[in-house]
């Protein structure tokens, strides 16, 4: 598998590719093309994620955040947050840990 393959999205969605998964973590690749805000997150698990290509605005709490490529950001579980709107090539890689390893 290579992660600069996987599919583009459609505009104002985002594509979600499982690439490990376990009782305690989950490794998932994410292609986003949003001009407009995605749904809000609170999650079960933390999560730490790095956009490895584009760029993209979050708003995490009540900060907007802007990423490019190669920044990274930690999002302790049940913490609130959206997507805002990324570049059309937005790819991210997405780590998750569910429960203490």
């Amino acid at each position: 598998m290579n992660l600069y393959n996987l599919p583009h999205p459609s505009l104002d969605t985002e594509h979600f590719q499982t690439l490990f998964h376990n009782p305690s973590f989950k490794i998932e690749a994410i292609r986003s093309h949003l001009t407009q805000p995605g749904k809000w997150y609170d999650q079960e698990e933390d999560e730490w994620v790095i956009l490895i290509q584009g760029s993209a605005q979050l708003q995490v709490n009540d900060k907007i955040l802007t990423l490019t490529h190669g920044d990274s950001l930690f999002l302790p579980k049940h913490t609130p947050h959206q997507v805002l709107n990324t570049s059309e090539d937005a790819l991210w890689l997405g780590v998750f840990q569910s429960q203490e390893v």
